[in-house]
């Protein structure tokens, strides 16, 4: 005989996106605790400076780790934009394409700073040049 499970409101479910869901095996496979998306470690402690060009203005600088931070909120916030349009009711699959063509796009924008992490596999990727 199988047992059943009843779950209730209380039941500690487990919901995860299809992208929180390759971080965990990424993360697993790696067989470290680091948060997905970490800084390399070259990186670690540095400051990005922000010097005008014009003279006499003073430069900013700001701790790597936060400017890195801010990077890999876009990247998770894109990943999910990307949930959102991919499981919206509404939208046509010609709409949906042709809106995860766009988030594909910013990734590619972002390329820039694929330097900064640690792990290749957390890295943006965009079209690779197709278009």
């Amino acid at each position: 005989m199988q047992s059943q499970t009843s779950y209730t409101q209380d039941s500690p479910v487990l919901s995860l996106t299809v992208a929180e869901f390759k971080d965990l095996v990424a993360q697993a496979v790696r067989g470290d605790d680091e948060p997905l998306g970490g800084l390399a470690e070259r990186w670690q402690g540095g400051e990005l400076v922000l010097r005008p060009g014009k003279p006499g203005l003073q430069e900013k600088t700001i701790p790597l780790e936060d400017f890195f931070h801010k990077i890999v909120m876009i990247r998770d916030r894109l990943r999910v934009l990307e949930q959102r349009v991919n499981s919206h009711a509404a939208l046509s699959d010609a709409e949906k394409v042709e809106l995860q063509q766009y988030v594909t796009r910013i990734y590619g924008s972002l390329t820039t700073f694929n330097i900064l992490f640690q792990y290749r596999d957390d890295q943006f990727r965009g079209t690779g040049g197709k278009v």
